[in-house]
């Protein structure tokens, strides 16, 4: 199979080095100033293109990595987009966080256009991206997913089929609302700690040795501690774009959204002073009292 990717940013670029690194697949991608840079992949014998069409009409199954349902829905049906160019039969696997809704209008254009639709976003981190070590949540048809296991396998650690086209999406709204949310609790919990006086080592081993004990500890623990932010590259823009879909997608199903309407709000502040595009360990600095403590 040949396979195409569209977003070669943090985790694109992971996936796109282990498609033919590790699955020795052919790859072609979309060249884009959003792009990472692509030299390592070039030297592996990628192919740019400069069109979602133009990647569609060389590709047997094509990758999504962008940041929401405005950007697929804008590669998927937008001029010289995916539908107008996919092959009878080539799959279209999503591994972007979306909203199961436009999920599901993005599936019923590419299945009228003869293509199959899998969502499909991830659960871990870019280093996991760039290890091969993913884990996917995929919704949709179970024969779409079986015909381009192959493919996931070569960037991936496990793969979990979670039920119809839209049900990735949803579970990974609720997997990062939860996340995201722990995080965004922990780190106001540190600023306060460090506004206090409270030595960060103690912290954060007072939490490790009790019921805070948790992944969002173990994330935003080397920045608590050191200031280390690397060790989770993720902005806080795109936190807050995650919660607010979870929050959309809640009010569609009529959920409640008190605790994420105050997550939203909490992380709407650095977003609104310009610091969006700080990583969300950095929160912990953001949520002081004074930010230049």
């Amino acid at each position: 199979m040949h396979v195409g990717i569209i977003g070669v940013g943090l985790m694109g670029h992971g996936i796109a080095r282990n498609v033919l690194k590790r699955g020795g697949f052919t790859l072609s991608f979309l060249d884009h100033p959003g792009n990472q840079p692509t030299d390592e992949i070039l030297g592996l014998g990628a192919r740019p293109c400069a069109t979602p069409a133009e990647v569609a009409a060389a590709s047997d199954v094509v990758i999504l990595c962008v940041t929401g349902s405005p950007q697929v829905e804008a590669i998927i049906a937008g001029a010289d987009g995916v539908a107008s160019a996919i092959r009878p039969g080539a799959v279209v696997v999503d591994c972007s966080t979306a909203l199961p809704d436009s999920t599901l209008q993005m599936g019923e254009i590419i299945t009228q256009a003869g293509g199959a639709y899998i969502d499909a976003p991830m659960t871990r981190t870019a280093k996991h991206a760039h290890e091969g070590k993913l884990n996917l949540l995929v919704g949709g048809p179970a024969d779409a997913l079986e015909k381009v296991r192959p493919v996931l396998a070569s960037f991936t650690e496990k793969v979990d089929h979670v039920g119809a086209l839209g049900h990735g999406h949803r579970l990974k709204l609720l997997h990062n609302y939860v996340s995201v949310g722990f995080m965004t609790l922990l780190a106001e919990a540190a600023a306060q700690a460090a506004d206090a006086g409270v030595d960060p080592q103690v912290f954060v081993d007072v939490l490790a040795g009790g019921g805070g004990a948790s992944a969002a500890l173990d994330r935003l623990a080397p920045y608590i501690v050191s200031q280390d932010r690397d060790g989770l590259p993720f902005a806080v823009s795109n936190a807050q774009k995650d919660i607010d879909y979870y929050r959309a997608m809640s009010e569609a199903s009529g959920a409640q959204t008190v605790v994420a309407d105050g997550v939203s709000a909490a992380l709407a502040k650095p977003v609104e002073a310009g610091l969006g595009e700080a990583y969300v360990p950095e929160l912990v600095k953001l949520f002081r009292r004074r930010a230049d403590s």
